[in-house]
Formats: structure tokens, sequence, C-alpha cells
């Protein structure tokens, strides 16, 4: 048995309580829906707002960089904004969180909905081409906007 689990649902808790450590590690208040029945892992709680955290890990290695699915557990039709804000994307090996918002995920593919997955590249120069999800490592003040403020802030860039 590994660290994790030996299964990818028990990775997957194990992956959702470092999330809910790091985030709670720098301030936020989080809730935790009861069962798998909701799209998203994690709520952050802001007050003014709610945000909706999908919690997902890697240890794939591909060519430079970690592939990392966004489809399965019973979701595979995709996420979408209605259902989940933010993808909190853990790689296992580098110890390394991307807070990526959903809308960057989505118009990624515009016209056939949401990618199945992305490849990010902690290890690789920066200067590398892959390295557009770059801006969002460690990007833990993303997890103190709203919703439409990801979704606004992701249509501008």
């Amino acid at each position: 048995m590994t660290r994790w689990g030996n299964n990818f649902k028990q990775r997957g808790e194990w992956v959702e309580l470092q999330f809910m450590a790091a985030a709670a590690s720098h301030g936020y208040h989080l809730l935790k829906p009861w069962g798998d029945s909701r799209a998203y892992d994690v709520g952050i709680d802001q007050s003014a707002h709610f945000l909706r955290v999908q919690v997902k890990s890697t240890s794939s290695r591909r060519r430079s960089g970690y592939y990392c699915r966004f489809r399965g557990g019973g979701h595979d039709t995709g996420y979408d904004l209605a259902s989940v804000d933010l993808f909190a994307s853990y790689i296992i090996p580098t110890n390394v969180w991307y807070l990526i918002p959903t809308a960057v995920i989505l118009s990624d593919k515009p016209k056939t909905g949401m990618k199945s997955g992305i490849l990010l590249c902690p290890e690789a120069d920066s200067h590398y081409n892959r390295n557009k999800y770059e801006p969002y490592r460690e990007a833990w003040g993303l997890l103190g906007k709203s919703g439409s403020d990801l979704s606004r802030r992701t249509k501008s860039r």
C-alpha cells in the first residue's frame, strides 16, 4: 500500500484531505459535501460567496509533464460552469498544486466541451510552450474569488 491508499478512491480521499489542509493553511473556510453526489469535492465559504472546487490528482508522467484527467468518477459527461468553479490539480510526485478556473479548461475546447485532460509541466522550462497553465501553479489567491469573477477573468485574458 502506498502513502495515499491502494486504489483510486482512497487516493482521491487522501488528495482531498491534502487540498483541505493546504487551503485551510492559507486561511480559507472549507465545507465538505456529504457523499459523492455533487460534482465538486470541497466548498470554499468566503461569506460573500461560495466557490465549488473539484480536486484532481495525477502521478501519470507523459513526455515533459503530468497528464491530469478531468473526467471519470461518475461525471463522464464532464463538468460545467454550473457545477464547478475551479479545479485543484495536485501533481503527486512534485508536491505541486495547480488551481485552474473551470472556464479556462472549458475555453480551451469551446465547440466540443471540456477537454478530457491537460498536461501540467511543473518541472519544465518556463518558456516551454505547454506551460500555459503555469500562472495557476500554487494560485491560492483564486480561492478568494467568486465563480463569476473566475469566469470573467478567463474571458478577458
